[in-house]
């Protein structure tokens, strides 16, 4: 099987849309709608267009990641980081290492754009394989009630979140 990984273009968002719909249809866990939370954030001030990544079999995209700005408060104090949501793989090619492919790639590009870290809401066994922790072990919480195990945060950079700390405040996009 042979992977390739690149950046996003026009041309792909209905292919993409529908990828991201067929891949959460079952999991029990979504409410559906990562598609049209993908539709919002590309057309904000949080999207970062080299961070919108599809991958491609056999010139068939068969799964995609995006990773948008957001901003982590404490007090008077902001510190820059990253929302990763979602990553997409085609049911068909899912349990292929797909995902781990592009948020390995997603956390190389984002880190070559100059970004220190990625924060995310998601499957607590999952995301630690790629280097992710627990968000508070690092004093960060989401604005919303949700098992500490499912909110988590890697640092892309060598102490990327030393003296981080707050509440992530995700783009309004998020929750349109």
């Amino acid at each position: 099987m042979e992977l390739t990984i690149r950046k996003e273009n026009p041309d792909d968002f209905k292919t993409v849309f529908n990828l991201i719909e067929k891949a959460f249809e079952n999991e029990p866990m979504s409410d559906h709608k990562e598609q049209f939370l993908v539709e919002r954030l590309r057309k904000s001030n949080v999207f970062v267009p080299d961070l919108s990544m599809v991958a491609i079999i056999e010139n068939k995209i068969v799964g995609h990641i995006l990773l948008t700005k957001l901003k982590i408060k404490n007090g008077q104090n902001e510190f820059d980081s990253l929302a990763l949501a979602p990553v997409s793989v085609l049911p068909g090619y899912q349990g292929r290492g797909i995902g781990g492919m592009l948020i390995k790639e997603a956390h190389k590009k984002a880190k070559e754009l100059g970004f220190h870290s990625v924060i995310l809401l998601g499957h607590e066994k999952y995301y630690p394989k790629f280097g992710y922790k627990k968000a508070n072990l690092f004093g960060i919480e989401l604005p919303f009630e949700v098992p500490k195990e499912n909110c988590m945060a890697i640092e892309l950079t060598e102490n990327g979140l030393k003296n981080v700390s707050g509440t992530v405040e995700y783009p309004k996009e998020f929750s349109e």
